[in-house]
């Protein structure tokens, strides 16, 4: 069984055990194929696949900000701050299966929210083609699923899901896909308050 999120719902993650909530594991799939093009941009090349990224922003109790992504190979750490991984960025291995961050739940009490992206670094803004997927798994609890069911944007950034600590007791998970133009966009709608520079991976 899993649960199947709906845009705007929350749910709380439960604590299996007196450490915390264990390891968090966020992973997103989509379908990296070509996108269907016409007749002419086949022959110019144009239909490459979709190359997405996972990041997301977080912010701690002590007011440390930042992001993890691969974009400026800012990969984090589970065991030291941010407590967030990202796993390799690439096709090959254990990152076959999509990308996926690792977020240390037994520092719950150093989080204060954490805000869960994908953007397309390579190929056109066709969300429908990518048929994206997050699954949010952590010990001894049904999967989240939170899918991405919401297409008609040409917007290279989608904010997925928000993780906020309720009461150093839980995070509460809220489905969000919202589609927006850039990190900034993103960074201005949940009032991170970040500065923002042009990035390369």
């Amino acid at each position: 069984m899993a649960i199947n999120l709906q845009k705007g719902q929350k749910v709380s993650l439960e604590k299996k055990s007196s450490t915390g909530l264990g390891e968090i594991l966020v992973n997103l799939n989509w379908n990296s194929g070509p996108v269907k093009q016409g007749f002419l941009s086949s022959i110019l090349g144009g239909s490459k696949g979709i190359d997405l990224d996972l990041g997301c922003l977080y912010e701690l109790k002590n007011g440390q900000k930042g992001a993890v992504q691969a974009l400026g190979n800012s990969f984090g750490s589970l065991n030291q701050a941010p407590y967030i991984s990202l796993d390799g960025d690439d096709r090959t291995g254990a990152a076959a299966a999509g990308e996926n961050l690792r977020i240390n739940g037994n520092k719950l009490s150093e989080f204060k929210r954490i805000l869960v992206y994908t953007f397309i670094y390579e190929g056109v803004a066709n969300w429908q083609q990518a048929d994206a997927v997050v699954t949010i798994k952590y010990p001894g609890a049904e999967d989240i699923i939170v899918k991405m069911d919401t297409f008609n944007s040409s917007n290279i950034m989608c904010g997925l899901a928000l993780f906020e600590n309720q009461n150093d007791q839980t995070f509460s998970v809220e489905k969000i896909v919202q589609f927006y133009n850039g990190h900034q966009a993103l960074d201005k709608a949940f009032n991170w308050g970040m500065q923002w520079k042009a990035g390369r991976k």
